[in-house]
């Protein structure tokens, strides 16, 4: 599994061939951080970023924001309110998802999304 940072270098040397502005330095500057900061990062060198800086990456970067926060670590603010607000249930529901295979969570996820429980 990648890294966070290299995850987010790759995608953006490869947004970079491209379009020029896709350099560290451009990127750090739209998202508000210092160049050297976003550089560390991509290298490993420093943690990921907060959860809103993680997010202004992936619109930046065109990625999911739900995959960046996971691979920074993460999970958003907004889950983490659902979570804590029936812990145990969320718990016991991960736990029994984890070893269920992709298809089988998709067909759940689009049961409940559509109401066909």
């Amino acid at each position: 599994m990648k890294t966070f940072g290299n995850y987010i270098r790759e995608r953006r040397e490869e947004l970079r061939k491209q379009d020029r502005t896709y350099s560290v330095r451009q990127v750090a500057a739209r998202i508000g951080v210092e160049p050297s900061y976003l550089s560390k990062v991509e290298r490993g060198q420093t943690a990921p970023p907060s959860e809103a800086k993680v997010l202004l990456l992936a619109e930046e970067l065109g990625e999911d924001s739900d995959v960046l926060l996971a691979l920074a670590g993460k999970v958003s603010s907004d889950l983490l309110e659902l979570i804590r607000k029936r812990p145990r249930l969320f718990a016991e529901l991960l736990r029994e998802l984890k070893n269920m295979p992709d298809h089988a969570v998709l067909r759940l996820v689009r049961e409940v999304r559509d109401g066909e429980w």
